[in-house]
């Protein structure tokens, strides 16, 4: 669509600054049947405080997750960011230095990462971590194609407890390849991933805390994969977990992916986010995106620069792992000041809060007649079954300011046998008030849709 000021005099003053003979000509490379002539309705032209009045009344109509009781999960979580956060990401040596292609004037940018890259992988419990990917969904895709690459194999097997957003992310990465066998979901936890191994399989993608929020025994998955040659995929929605949870390394994985929104991050209406990938020393440079390290100048003072990228950008396309273009920097810098506040001690405590809060709010939820809780284990999540559906229930509790959880349906749309589940989630900021207010809103919204 094209647009011009509005009265003739200031059209024919741009014009002749810029040296095109008509309006035309400004746009002589677009061809005729993608220009649009009509007139597509929108406001004139307004003062700055009149747009400015105009975008507050806008965004009053939102339920931000601050607002009311709120126990929505399902890959992108509620936590408490410091304030110093904030402004630490601000300060000149990060907000100045973009990229750290020159080593000699991006020390901060560099030294970041390289601090980042420490923090994950220990953690993930691995032995390198890169730079960040853009997200937890992107970052699973990457590691199946880099799972691919390491064993020459095929096949990949995709558990019935990924998030489906992250199963529809590889789905698209991989075409719709007849080697990508996605399991049913498993709400009830009972999925069986370990049969669907063979010779064949370049790897088992498995989600603990899965999206229903169960615990995966994954010793059990990494010693079934490593008995054919396959790679065990480990994916975590919720990075606060492994505050709590043995790391996955240490249990047999070969590469972790986790969404490190938690950390640092606040939801932002869904983005922008970071992925984290670890893996394991061997495998490095089958590893997308890039990596700083540690080094000395000539006068042998400490410094840091890119160590290793193997994107497209950087070496011949065929030899790239990936064409990832860049890695989350700003998320990733929230993410490494947050982790640097917190601590090892710390971010135990964080999430040992986190499951606190989930016990009171499962024992909660089952004083609510007609309500199921699923889960035998969980961290700081779980699935509930209703006795009636669950959108319009959820639905209902969003008019009465309670974010009661996620109607799985949402996400599995054509699946009529998650009707009935809500997945919700809670974290440190949950209160008791709150909890108390979902299930006397629960109770009352099942009785009516019943009736």
């Amino acid at each position: 669509m094209r647009y011009l000021p509005h009265s003739a005099s200031e059209r024919a003053e741009m014009l002749g600054v810029i040296g095109a003979a008509d309006v035309d000509a400004l746009f002589s490379a677009v061809p005729k049947s993608a220009l649009k002539s009509f007139d597509l309705g929108l406001p004139a032209h307004q003062p700055e405080f009149l747009v400015e009045t105009h975008m507050r009344a806008l965004a009053a109509k939102n339920h931000a997750a601050g607002d009311g009781p709120f126990f929505v999960g399902a890959g992108a979580y509620r936590h408490h960011v410091p304030a110093t956060v904030d402004h630490l990401i601000q300060r000149s040596e990060w907000l100045t230095a973009y990229t750290p292609y020159q080593p000699e004037i991006s020390q901060g940018t560099l030294q970041m990462l390289f601090e980042f890259q420490t923090q994950v992988a220990k953690i993930t419990g691995m032995d390198v971590a890169n730079a960040s990917l853009y997200d937890g969904s992107t970052g699973t895709a990457e590691a199946v194609l880099m799972a691919k690459r390491l064993t020459k194999k095929n096949k990949i097997v995709l558990s019935g407890g990924l998030h489906p957003h992250y199963r529809d992310v590889v789905k698209a990465y991989l075409k719709d390849d007849p080697d990508l066998v996605c399991l049913s979901p498993s709400p009830e936890g009972q999925g069986d991933i370990l049969s669907q191994i063979d010779g064949n399989t370049a790897a088992i993608v498995v989600q603990t805390p899965d999206f229903y929020g169960h615990l995966r025994d994954l010793k059990a998955a990494a010693d079934a994969a490593h008995a054919h040659g396959a790679l065990l995929i480990v994916v975590i929605t919720e990075v606060v977990s492994l505050g709590l949870l043995e790391a996955p390394g240490a249990l047999g994985a070969d590469i972790v992916v986790c969404e490190g929104q938690s950390i640092g991050n606040a939801l932002n209406f869904g983005g922008p986010y970071l992925g984290l990938m670890a893996t394991r020393k061997e495998f490095i440079r089958q590893m997308p995106g890039r990596l700083c390290g540690e080094t000395v100048d000539a006068d042998g003072n400490r410094g840091f620069v890119l160590t290793l990228s193997t994107r497209e950008q950087h070496i011949r396309r065929e030899k790239a792992t990936s064409n990832i273009c860049t890695n989350s920097g700003l998320c990733a810098l929230a993410f490494s000041i947050h982790m640097s506040l917190l601590g090892e001690a710390g971010f135990t405590r964080l999430a040992r809060l986190n499951h606190h809060n989930a016990v009171k709010l499962a024992r909660m939820l089952g004083t609510v007649p007609g309500v199921e809780l699923l889960n035998k284990s969980f961290f700081n999540e779980m699935t509930i079954r209703l006795p009636v559906p669950a959108a319009p229930v959820v639905e209902m509790l969003a008019q009465a300011g309670v974010l009661a959880g996620v109607p799985v349906s949402r996400l599995e749309p054509y699946n009529p046998n998650v009707e009935n589940l809500i997945v919700l989630a809670a974290t440190e900021l949950t209160t008791h008030a709150d909890i108390e207010m979902l299930a006397e809103c629960l109770h009352a919204a099942i009785e009516e849709d019943a009736q």
